[in-house]
């Protein structure tokens, strides 16, 4: 029987990760692998089946040596750590099987690869295992259509330990009918959403369940409400099992904005159990919301305060709102930055995902910048590096430095202005069953982790003033007013060592415009200089090395790129006067 191992690269710290939220509750990950976890369900049943998280678990060279086959499952972010599984697969012998949307979209720049299964899996894997029975798989395997989601099996939830998760996730539907510019879901997906039945959910929803899963259920969809009928129809049946089962599951999503027209849809997600919602919001600037193709986030009654009231009302009806939000689109000025700041903090969005815009290849956005000649390279896709990949109609320097002050203010090191949304939020949500949640032990450790670091830190005071506000004011929404504190503290830190990286950069460019400029005056000395200059550069990289080493751990992998060509570039230009004074950083 062949031995098939899943393995699912690491994601590098991110705001979306909660990485430093989950070590308050003992958990390893956010969520599972639900795409490979969903591929495994395809199977052919003679294949013996193992997956590996590597956000959970250490991949061994044994895992890899027991494979016939190691498939994986990644996105642009993670693109870093499938490198790495990739090495050393190929220096193992055993073959890589690759998909998922980074593989989709980057086949061609991925080497080391012996088959890649691009688009949706459901299109491609049967052809693929009869070709690799019979000895004749093919490099490359592409979906001839957008496959029937009716037909997707369950996810092998079966395979993993649920436990060290927050979340299991499960996706009703793919696709999304708007065709934002900057957004490759549709390219992905496309734009007419498919959708799974009541009943197939449910069964999903059961299967959960008999494996003893209790607690929080993202449903991962892109638009949650691409189709309102399904969706409607889908919510009326999850109420009814909620019901019957006691609402175990507490559940969110990610919508459009323009869920807050529809009353009946909220409502529904209300009864089925919904608590949360994530919307891209994107920008406050109709002008720039416009330009992007976004028009779903303006009123065609160029009603006033369009965006803000579509929030509150969503909060009224009982679900908090978290924000997806971008700085740098065309149509941007530098008010942007006083806008977006005053937008969150008056919406009422404590968790905020605000980022640089990205093109990423495939968009409308990417081939519109590369008509107009202002692409600058691939994004890598990570959350944690201020990088342009393009020209912006805004200074650049402006928009990044702009960009840092959004994040700053927003998540500042005392997390004053983070304790505020939050408290704005709590005024204007509805205290539905949902987001009253009991206190079980699981939040009687992050309590108690919570107060041990947040209290006695620079955050201590404003985070003493809002748990005593909730307290007084909101005091059965105190287990999610810690909740709260801990994605603060997680956002703070991902806040503040993002712009450590993006200052150790600039320190790294600074140190290399000074060494450049004192060679030549080293170089004029002779034999002596060239010893002293020897002695000068083991002081840069001493330098250097220290103010690396003052950042966090996880995080140094985002300046490896910056540290490398700092040292080649250190060298080549010594090389230039004088070979044999060459160094190794």
């Amino acid at each position: 029987m062949p031995n098939a191992l899943l393995v699912y690269p690491e994601f590098p710290p991110s705001y979306w990760g909660g990485k430093f939220a989950l070590e308050f509750i003992g958990k390893k990950s956010g969520f599972p692998a639900l795409g490979l976890l969903t591929i495994a369900g395809m199977f052919p049943p003679e294949y013996v089946i193992r997956v590996i998280d590597m956000n959970m678990s250490v991949l061994k060279d044994s895992d890899l040596e027991w494979a016939d086959l190691v498939f994986t499952s990644s996105m642009i972010v993670q693109q870093d750590s499938l490198q790495g599984v990739i090495g050393r697969c190929n220096r193992i012998g055993v073959p890589v099987v690759a998909g998922g949307p980074h593989p989709t979209s980057f086949h061609e720049d991925i080497e080391g690869v012996s088959h890649f299964l691009l688009d949706e899996a459901e299109g491609v894997l049967p052809g693929f295992f009869r070709d690799i029975k019979t000895g004749t798989a093919k490099t490359i395997y592409r979906a001839p259509e957008k496959p029937d989601v009716t037909k997707t099996p369950l996810p092998r939830f079966d395979l993993i330990d649920m436990r060290d998760y927050y979340s299991m996730s499960l996706q009703f539907s793919r696709g999304c009918p708007f065709d934002c510019e900057f957004c490759d879901i549709t390219k992905l997906f496309g734009r007419v959403p498919r959708t799974k039945t009541p009943d197939q959910m449910l069964n999903e929803f059961d299967f959960l369940y008999r494996l003893g899963w209790r607690g929080n259920l993202f449903l991962v969809d892109d638009n949650f409400i691409g189709n309102k009928r399904e969706a409607l129809a889908l919510l009326r049946a999850v109420t009814g099992w909620q019901k019957t089962h006691g609402y175990p599951f507490s559940l969110f999503t990610e919508a459009t904005v323009n869920l807050a027209r529809t009353d009946v849809l909220m409502d529904a997600m209300i009864e089925a159990g919904f608590s949360w919602v994530f919307l891209g919001i994107e920008t406050p600037n109709p002008k720039a919301l416009i330009k992007t193709k976004k028009q779903q986030n303006t009123s065609k009654k160029k009603e006033d305060n369009y965006l803000l009231n579509a929030v509150r009302k969503i909060q009224q009806k009982g679900m908090e709102v978290s924000g997806g939000f971008i700085l740098g689109l065309d149509g941007d000025d530098e008010s942007v930055f006083d806008a977006q700041i005053d937008f969150i903090q008056e919406a009422g969005i404590p968790m905020a995902m605000v980022g640089l815009l990205t093109a990423l290849k495939g968009t409308n956005l990417y081939d519109r910048l590369k008509r107009e000649d202002r692409l600058l390279e691939e994004s890598t896709g990570t959350s944690v590096n201020v990088v342009l990949n393009f020209k912006p109609e805004m200074d650049s320097k402006i928009l990044i430095e702009g960009y840092r002050r959004v994040l700053s203010t927003i998540y500042d090191p005392t997390l004053e202005n983070y304790f505020k949304r939050c408290l704005t939020m709590l005024e204007h949500v509805k205290p539905t069953p949902n987001l009253v949640k009991n206190v079980g032990k699981n939040e009687l450790i992050a309590i108690v982790k919570s107060v041990r670091r947040q209290l006695f830190s620079k955050q201590g005071p404003a985070y003493l003033k809002f748990l005593a506000k909730v307290a007084r004011n909101y005091p059965r929404m105190l287990p999610e007013a810690i909740h709260l504190a801990v994605m603060g503290y997680h956002f703070e830190k991902v806040t503040s060592q993002q712009i450590a990286i993006h200052d150790f950069k600039e320190f790294l460019e600074a140190e290399l415009d000074a060494f450049q400029e004192v060679v030549a005056s080293y170089l004029r000395m002779g034999a002596q200089g060239v010893e002293a200059l020897r002695d000068h550069v083991q002081e840069v990289f001493s330098r250097v090395h220290e103010r690396y080493e003052l950042m966090q751990d996880d995080f140094q992998y985002g300046v490896q790129d910056a540290l490398e060509s700092f040292r080649v570039a250190v060298n080549d230009h010594l090389y230039q006067f004088t070979p044999q004074a060459t160094l190794k950083a």
